[in-house]
């Protein structure tokens, strides 16, 4: 696939339902998926796969969670520009400008508002 041609959703959680969840929304919608279960997995995944167009990152994860993730994404030049959408349960006052400051796109907070996210994916996802 041509790197103009990206289209799959990376869904970075580490609750197994979670990602159970969004791979039924998206592949529904026929949008691509692969998933990882640790900002870790994820990052590698990033490296190793092609074609992946948009990062869906938990910022609340053990070990390495989400901002110190989008710092690792930021830090690869060939990662850099990748959008990253800030899922987290956490909607209290100043989280989504805290999730923008570390470097995300964009934020998008849990329970998620499948329209919106369908919206926000179609503006990164490249199709035909």
């Amino acid at each position: 696939m041509p790197d103009n041609m990206k289209s799959k959703v990376l869904i970075v959680d580490d609750d197994s339902k979670n990602i159970f969840a969004l791979t039924a929304v998206l592949k529904a919608k026929k949008l691509a998926t692969v998933s990882a279960m640790s900002a870790a997995e994820g990052i590698g995944l990033l490296r190793s796969e092609s074609g992946i167009a948009v990062v869906l990152l938990d910022m609340m994860m053990p070990d390495m969670d989400g901002y110190e993730a989008i710092r690792e994404i930021r830090k690869d030049p060939l990662l850099r520009d990748l959008p990253v959408v800030a899922v987290t349960a956490q909607a209290m006052t100043g989280d989504r400008e805290k999730c923008l400051a570390a470097g995300a796109d964009h934020y998008i907070s849990k329970p998620i508002d499948v329209d919106a996210l369908l919206g926000l994916l179609a503006s990164f996802i490249k199709t035909g």
